[in-house]
């Protein structure tokens, strides 16, 4: 089982041969997706609102995204493991991105790390890979930066704004990221932007002409909200699964049908002899 790279995903562009990526924040999740064959797990942010229950990533904290890592790094053997540097970890400057993507990297044991943002995180891009960390980008619908962009919008549909997410890309690829999300924006630009840049595009509700494409694995399993994005299939519902385990167990539990004889534990009745009665028996 080799262990695939950045370079494995690079060259994937080049051979057309689709790039798959999906979220994990466990060990059991990397586990599985790990063996089913997906080659990049990404540890997101999203953690902080499909696992902690935060409002949105913007209350995510370095902290919290190493803890996620280490487990997902434990479970996975195959997979190219990517983190998201969270919030505030490389806005303030150079110094603080390098160390915090270090930190991800060093502590965490993650291959590669994640940032939103075009030409305004050019310097940061360009130090973290300059200190041998390997770096995707992040375009077009930026979680993040939601307080500012007013919602969950698509990104990119004016000639100004598209203009501006194209440039960004290529300022990303010359900064050196490995490969670039292109999250919420229209299936022509993302494939105009996919055409223009020579690192893979991976695309989340930004249609079929990317390079590749990424979900977060708790929609396409409908196990943290019955409202997913419209960009979502779900493969699986695994909540419906989860509440009607949970309603058997109790029903099981109540009418003391569980644990029935296969489940329990037995002693030797001659020990529990001596246990009751002492050595008078």
């Amino acid at each position: 089982m080799k262990k695939i790279t950045t370079e494995t995903i690079r060259r994937k562009k080049n051979s057309d041969e689709p790039i798959t990526m999906l979220t994990a924040y466990d060990y059991p999740t990397a586990m599985i997706l790990d063996e089913a064959g997906i080659d990049i797990l990404l540890v997101g942010d999203s953690v902080g609102m499909v696992v902690l229950g935060y409002e949105d990533t913007t209350q995510v904290t370095m902290e919290d995204m190493l803890h996620h890592v280490k487990a997902v790094t434990r479970g996975s053997k195959r997979s190219l493991i990517v983190a998201d540097l969270p919030f505030l970890s490389y806005h303030l400057g150079v110094h603080e991105a390098v160390k915090n993507a270090g930190r991800l990297i060093q502590e965490g044991k993650a291959n590669a790390v994640k940032l939103e943002g075009g030409i305004e995180v050019v310097d940061q891009t360009k130090a973290m890979v300059n200190a041998g960390i390997p770096v995707m980008g992040h375009l077009g619908l930026t979680p993040q930066s939601i307080n500012q962009l007013g919602g969950y919008y698509i990104q990119g549909k004016s000639e100004e704004k598209a203009k501006k997410l194209i440039e960004d890309a290529k300022a990303l690829e010359e900064a050196g990221v490995f490969a670039i999300v292109l999250e919420c924006i229209p299936t022509e630009l993302a494939e105009l932007i996919t055409k223009n840049v020579n690192v893979p595009t991976i695309g989340i509700g930004a249609g079929a002409n990317c390079d590749g494409q990424v979900l977060v694995t708790h929609d396409i399993l409908n196990l943290y909200s019955n409202k997913s994005p419209k960009f979502v299939k779900e493969y699986a519902n695994i909540q419906e699964i989860i509440t009607e385990a949970t309603k058997n167990y109790i029903e099981d539990v109540k009418s003391k049908t569980f644990p029935s004889s296969e489940h329990v534990f037995h002693i030797d009745e001659s020990v529990m002899n001596l246990i009751i009665y002492g050595g008078n028996n």
